[in-house]
């Protein structure tokens, strides 16, 4: 792995890895702003929960030295859920500043999978 990729994979891996595990904390703790987006988008509160749980696994499973298949799931759980995230934006006629933040996670998400070193792919 060069340089510049693993620079790369480390930002985007520290950036998405901090906002998902402060994200699946604020779900858990049912902060209200949280709350309020969830009952915005239809969503009910307990999915929160779930949300939260699975965030903070993925967090870990991504930062984990071993489990190369367990982190293609926890990549594959946060882009689904941050993609998930922009569309029911979208569907809800929310304003584009509304979602830009789970549009810029799935990013994060794709670009700390696809530099991921060896030895983090299955």
């Amino acid at each position: 792995m060069t340089r510049r990729n693993n620079i790369i994979y480390w930002t985007a891996t520290i950036i998405l890895a901090l906002f998902m595990f402060v994200g699946g904390l604020a779900q858990i703790f049912r902060q209200k702003d949280n709350v309020e987006g969830f009952i915005h988008l239809g969503y009910p509160l307990y999915f929160m929960t779930i949300l939260g749980v699975w965030k903070i696994l993925g967090v870990i499973a991504i930062l984990a030295q071993r489990f190369p298949l367990v982190k293609e799931w926890a990549y594959a759980g946060f882009f689904f859920a941050m993609t998930g995230a922009v569309i029911s934006h979208i569907a809800s006629g929310d304003h584009f500043t509304l979602f830009i933040a789970p549009l810029v996670f799935a990013i994060l998400t794709v670009v700390s999978w696809y530099f991921r070193p060896a030895g983090r792919k299955i």
